[in-house]
């Protein structure tokens, strides 16, 4: 069995001898966060949509101003005319007058809006409202894909953090190993220490090679996504933990929340969409005022059927008011006056949860920071502690039970800890995010 244990391992060795080898030939690439953020967004599908549809909002604005213009029309109208039959006396002797076979008519037609109650103007202001929403959507948008992005970011550079520590920890067992073995040719200890000393770093090593790769499966994920080469192995920016951020108090993160923050800017805007709306459906009930003018061309003349043109041009005031609309628009306007309502009730809605969201990323960054300094001591108690019991095991004092349960204890403390560094980075973008400076 020893001498299977011991084949097992040597073959796991080669294995993880050549895989560096692989890695090797990745090419790689730095990758801060500002340019993750600049490609990310660039390639996003989904900001990519909302792009279109602030395009589709602002041809929709310049349409609403349009409505201001005249209308033009240009007719003409031409076709064959049926012979006349006139009866002088009642319905007897029929005469059979002499008429022209062909019609013609040239018309230009000029209508401008003076008046319409309204309408026009809160048609402008609804399109230019629909279009501030359309943006405030791209900002809100904007800030969920940056956090999607950094999240997998952080998470690669976790997975590199852990790399380190592992790759430092594996040369530390190896010059373990070699200690074990000299003391197991001097016949200090048995050859089990030496059989659970390369089992234990035969553990390290498939710990890298899994953190390797995971490395290489998020860099494929984050290339994807920022429209990059997928085969790129990238490397995040590790001065990212150096960076010192000064909280402020959790009230003027709520305050800076209520004012920034994209989705709480879009139910203010459909707000005051929604009080046009009212104010658009009152308009149907207000009269309409418009100036029109025409010019028309047309043969023969209509009363005498005379084969000649005849030019006539006319040009004055049409005023209308829309007797219906007393009792047809009422319930319409009641039910904008609803959603009025409502749009208000959302808002309310939107703040309490938007407090509660930054209640959250606040004290959870609190936390952060605080498992960062906690371990940071227990770091350095489980140094001291792995000291201690790697001498007391080369003094033959302690067995090698203790030292790898040290060793073990030490490794666990390392990862936690940068887990912990990389989640202080993540909660302060997510406070951000709940500010609306993301």
């Amino acid at each position: 069995m020893a001498r299977y244990i011991v084949y097992c391992l040597f073959i796991v060795s080669c294995l993880f001898a050549y895989v560096p080898a692989l890695n090797a030939q990745t090419d790689s690439l730095f990758l801060t966060v500002d340019q993750l953020f600049e490609q990310g967004i660039r390639n996003s599908l989904r900001l990519q949509a909302d792009d279109l549809k602030e395009a589709i909002a602002r041809e929709g604005a310049k349409a609403a101003r349009s409505g201001r213009l005249p209308e033009v029309q240009v007719g003409l109208k031409g076709g064959f005319i049926g012979q006349p039959v006139i009866w002088q006396r009642g319905l007897a002797a029929p005469t059979t007058p002499d008429a022209p076979d062909w019609s013609q008519n040239y018309a230009v037609d000029l209508t401008q809006p003076l008046y319409l109650g309204g309408k026009i103007q809160r048609t402008i202001r609804k399109a230019d409202i629909e279009k501030e929403i359309a943006e405030l959507q791209t900002l809100n948008d904007q800030g969920e894909v940056k956090l999607a992005l950094l999240n997998q970011y952080l998470n690669l550079f976790s997975l590199y953090k852990q790399h380190e520590v592992l790759v430092r920890n594996i040369e530390e067992s190896e010059r373990r190993l070699h200690d074990i073995r000299r003391m197991k040719q001097e016949g200090l200890i048995t050859n089990n220490d030496v059989l659970r000393s390369e089992m234990q770093l035969t553990n390290d090593r498939l710990a890298r090679q899994e953190t390797e790769n995971s490395i290489t499966l998020v860099s494929q994920g984050i290339n994807i996504l920022i429209g990059q080469d997928e085969n790129l192995l990238l490397k995040p920016d590790t001065t990212l933990l150096a960076q010192a951020v000064a909280l402020e108090s959790y009230d003027d993160y709520v305050r800076i929340a209520f004012a920034n923050d994209p989705a709480m800017r879009m139910l203010r805007a459909q707000i005051r969409l929604a009080n046009n709306d009212v104010s658009l459906s009152r308009a149907a009930s207000r009269p309409t005022l418009s100036f029109y003018a025409s010019n028309a061309l047309a043969r023969p003349v209509q009363r005498t059927m005379a084969d000649m043109y005849n030019n006539n041009w006319n040009f004055g005031l049409s005023l209308a008011y829309p007797l219906s609309s007393l009792y047809k628009n009422n319930h319409q306007i009641r039910a904008k006056k609803w959603t009025v309502a409502l749009r208000r009730n959302e808002e309310g809605q939107k703040m309490q949860s938007l407090r509660m969201e930054v209640r959250t990323a606040y004290l959870r960054h609190q936390e952060a920071l605080q498992r960062v300094e906690a371990l940071r001591l227990s770091e350095l108690q489980a140094e001291e502690n792995y000291r201690i019991m790697q001498n007391r095991y080369l003094g033959q004092l302690a067995i090698l039970t203790d030292l790898l349960d040290a060793y073990t204890v030490r490794l666990n403390v390392e990862l936690q800890l940068v887990t912990a560094r990389t989640q202080v980075i993540y909660t302060y973008y997510q406070l951000q995010k709940a500010c609306g400076r993301l």
